[in-house]
């Protein structure tokens, strides 16, 4: 089915403010002093993000649907700075450790069915962000199985 001009137009307009609204929540994310919330929002803005790069790569968008994805590791990557500088054992305080854990894990298995949905060719795209998110989370997990050494 081909679409109309404006239709493709509009979706572009509003796949574009989808990619806008996402880097705005990651600004809000910063803007948190409280640092487990902070983790929380930056994980809802993973998501989001990764919800608008498959949206730009269904549209033939691959500069937004890269540029979402980076946005996405900044934000698993604020996440867990967030939870580190708490100073807090996450075996001892497992809450938001464990939310971003799973979290995490839910974010590896939406990359790898995006990844496997894509071309063969622009698999490539997802591998960095998918790699980092997949250390973040090792880390999570470990952090939440042997606690700090005292």
């Amino acid at each position: 089915m081909m679409l109309g001009r404006p239709v493709r137009w509009g979706m572009a307009l509003a796949l574009a403010l989808c990619v806008q609204a996402a880097g705005a929540d990651l600004g809000a994310a910063k803007a948190e002093a409280n640092l487990e919330k902070r983790s929380k929002l930056a994980l809802d803005n993973a998501q989001a993000a990764l919800q608008a790069a498959r949206a730009a790569y269904n549209q033939g968008d691959n500069a937004a649907a890269a540029a979402a994805l980076e946005e996405m590791r900044q934000s698993v990557d604020l996440a867990r700075d967030s939870l580190e500088q708490t100073g807090k054992n996450p075996r001892g305080h497992p809450k938001y450790f464990k939310q971003a854990e799973i979290t995490t894990r839910d974010l590896l298995r939406r990359m790898e069915t995006f990844q496997q949905e894509m071309s063969y060719l622009d698999r490539p795209m997802v591998e960095g962000a998918k790699t980092r998110v997949q250390q973040v989370h090792d880390d999570l997990l470990i952090g939440l199985m042997e606690g700090k050494r005292k």
